[in-house]
C-alpha cells in the first residue's frame, strides 16, 4: 500500500506538470506534493522506526477500542489536509485517497475511519466530476464502489488477523499447559517407581532387621548362639541395604554418561546389576557414532535401569540383554530377558499390581521425548522392551521427570 500511494502521487504529478506545468499555481500544486510524499514517509516512523501504525486488533463486544496516539491522529489530519487542497487545485490528485482509505482504516476506531473514508469519497467524486466537467453517474458510483470494496477488505482482513492471532494464542498456551502436564505426569510416575524400589528393597529390608533384632533380644538370654545367628543374618541384611542405597543415589545422579556416553553407561550398569543369579550383556549397534542429544541419553539410561528393576525383581531370569541401536532418525533400546513373562495386556497404566510399577514412568519418558514403547512377552517365554526415541524434533522438552 506504501507503493501505491507513491505510484499514484507520481503518476498525478506527472499527468498534472504535462498538461498544467505552465499554469500560474504549478509551483504550489508541486509543492503541496512534495509536502504530502514526505507527510506520508514522516507517518511510516510515527509508531517507530520503518513500522506502520498497528492494526485495530479484534475486540470482544462491549469493549472498549484502544484510542490512537495523539501523534498518529495529528499526522493523519495534516495528510487529509494537505491532500484535500492539492485536490481542490489539481483534481487529478483524487485517486491518491485510495491508500489513505487505509491509513484511516489502521490509525482510527471503526465509525470515525468509516466517516473519514466517507469524507474522502466525496472528495474524489467531486474531483472526477469537475475534471469531466458534465455530470456522469459512473464518476459517482465507480468511487463509492472503489471505496466500499477497499474498507470491505480491509475489515476483513482485519478479522481474519485477529482470528488467527487468536488461534495462535491458544496454539501456544495449550502447548504449554500440554508440555507442563507431562511434566507432571512423568515426575510423579518416577516418584511412583522409586517408592516401590524403595519399599521393595530397603523398607523389607529394614522390617526384617527389626524382626531379627527383636528375635535375638528375647532369646540372648536363653539361646545366645541362636540369638548371635540373629544378629548376624541382620548385619547382612543391612549390608545389602547399604549397597542397594548406594545403587539408588548412583542411580538418580547417572554419573555414567559424564564418563564415556550412553554406551559406557550401559555397561557399567549391566556390571552392577549382574551377579551369579542374574548375567546381563550389552550389545551395541552405531554405525555413525554420533553423539546423541543429553536429554535422549539421560532418558534411554534410565528406562535401561527401571528395565532392569523389574527383571531382577519380577521375571525370575538367569540372562538379560541390553541392546542398543542408532539409526538415521531414531535410537532404538531393547531390554529381553529369559524370564518368567507375562501377558503385557494386563499391565496397569497406573503402578499397581505386582509385575510392572516401573513400566508407568519409562512409559512417560519415551512418551515425553516423542517415542513409542513396544512389549513383547508371553507367560513362560521371556520378555523383550523396545522403546525408540527420534532423534530430530522440532523441539525436545526442556525437562524430565526426576
Amino acid at each position: 500500500m506504501h507503493v501505491t500511494f507513491f505510484v499514484l502521487l507520481g503518476s498525478s504529478m506527472a499527468r498534472f506538470v504535462q498538461r498544467h506545468g505552465g499554469e500560474a499555481h504549478a509551483p504550489w500544486v508541486i509543492a503541496l506534493a512534495v509536502v504530502l510524499a514526505a507527510l506520508y514517509v514522516a507517518g511510516l516512523y510515527v509508531t517507530g522506526p520503518g513500522r506502520a501504525a498497528p492494526a485495530i486488533p479484534q475486540l470482544p463486544p462491549g469493549a472498549r477500542v484502544p484510542r490512537p496516539s495523539a501523534r498518529r491522529l495529528v499526522w493523519l489530519g495534516a495528510v487529509v489536509v494537505v491532500w484535500a487542497v492539492l485536490v481542490v487545485l489539481a483534481p487529478s490528485f483524487a485517486w491518491v485517497a485510495v491508500p489513505l482509505f487505509y491509513a484511516a482504516l489502521r490509525t482510527l476506531p471503526p465509525l470515525a475511519a468509516y466517516v473519514l473514508v466517507a469524507v474522502l469519497t466525496v472528495f474524489v467524486i467531486s474531483a472526477q466530476l469537475t475534471l469531466a466537467r458534465r455530470f456522469d453517474l459512473d464518476l459517482v458510483v465507480g468511487p463509492a464502489a472503489v471505496a466500499t470494496f477497499a474498507t470491505a477488505i480491509f475489515m476483513y482482513m482485519q478479522r481474519q488477523a485477529a482470528r488467527q492471532r487468536a488461534l495462535i494464542d491458544d496454539l501456544v498456551r495449550t502447548r504449554r499447559e500440554l508440555a507442563a502436564t507431562e511434566r507432571r505426569e512423568g515426575t510423579l510416575a518416577e516418584r511412583q517407581r522409586l517408592s516401590m524400589e524403595i519399599h521393595d528393597s530397603l523398607a523389607q529390608g529394614l522390617s526384617s532387621q527389626r524382626m531379627l533384632l527383636q528375635a535375638a533380644e528375647r532369646t540372648w538370654d536363653a539361646d545366645p548362639a541362636k540369638a548371635r545367628g540373629h544378629v548376624r543374618t541382620a548385619a547382612s541384611i543391612a549390608e545389602h541395604n547399604l549397597t542397594e542405597a548406594r545403587r539408588f543415589v548412583h542411580d538418580l545422579a547417572p554419573a555414567d554418561l559424564a564418563e564415556g556416553g550412553l554406551p559406557e553407561a550401559l555397561r557399567a550398569l549391566a556390571a552392577r546389576e549382574g551377579d551369579e543369579r542374574l548375567t546381563v550383556r550389552v550389545h551395541i549397534d552405531d554405525p555413525t557414532g554420533a553423539p546423541l542429544p543429553d536429554l535422549v541419553q539421560s532418558a534411554l539410561l534410565r528406562i535401561a535401569q527401571g528395565a532392569l528393576a523389574n527383571v531382577r525383581e519380577h521375571a525370575g531370569a538367569t540372562t538379560a540383554a541390553l541392546t542398543l541401536t542408532t539409526l538415521d532418525d531414531q535410537v532404538v533400546l531393547d531390554v529381553a530377558d529369559d524370564g518368567c513373562g507375562f501377558d503385557p495386556v494386563t499391565l496397569p497404566d497406573a503402578p499397581t499390581g505386582v509385575r510392572g510399577h516401573g513400566i508407568p514412568a519409562i512409559r512417560a519418558r519415551v512418551r515425553q521425548l516423542g517415542g513409542t514403547l513396544t512389549i513383547e512377552s508371553a507367560p513362560g517365554e521371556g520378555a523383550v522392551l523396545t522403546a525408540a526415541i527420534p532423534l530430530e524434533r522440532p523441539s525436545l522438552p526442556l525437562e524430565q521427570p526426576q
